[in-house]
């Protein structure tokens, strides 16, 4: 298992006292679209967790693979002026995270960061979230993430 993919999991164990079946795919899962083909389910699936700057404020989003956020609803539900909201510079990910672009999990964050979970995801059985890498996943009941992230469900699709 790459170094990552496992850092992660192990963070999930001590953390959480989860055990993850994480799966790494050499073709990689950096988008939603690789991940679901390398799982071979939904595109919709896929939980991408995307990171936003909200004024000075980063913010997780957990949201499914076939959703774009509206950065308009996300600063409706944050209460910041709609032109506050952006993706999140990739270095700031890292910094604040502890993961890079790609591989950036639901949780075991580096910092604490509000998360907010799109009410989408609710409706499967399972889905598939990043493990730390951008070629490893794992699978989990979506309101068990959103337990694990502390994360608020909300609509920020549009």
């Amino acid at each position: 298992m790459h170094p990552r993919a496992a850092e992660f999991t192990e963070q999930a164990r001590e953390q959480y006292g989860v055990d993850l079946a994480v799966e790494e795919f050499p073709e990689g899962t950096k988008t939603a679209a690789d991940a679901a083909a390398a799982v071979g389910c939904d595109v919709a699936q896929i939980a991408s967790s995307l990171a936003f700057r909200a004024g000075s404020e980063l913010v997780v989003v957990v949201t499914s693979g076939a959703n774009r956020v509206s950065e308009a609803r996300l600063a409706d539900h944050l209460g910041v002026e709609s032109g506050e909201v952006e993706m999140a510079d990739p270095d700031r990910i890292s910094e604040s995270l502890g993961w890079s672009i790609g591989g950036v999990p639901p949780f075991c964050h580096a910092s604490d960061v509000t998360v907010l979970f799109d009410e989408t995801l609710l409706s499967f059985e399972t889905v598939w979230a990043a493990a730390g890498t951008p070629a490893a996943v794992f699978p989990m009941a979506p309101d068990e993430i959103r337990r694990l992230a502390d994360a608020r469900v909300v609509d920020v699709t549009g």
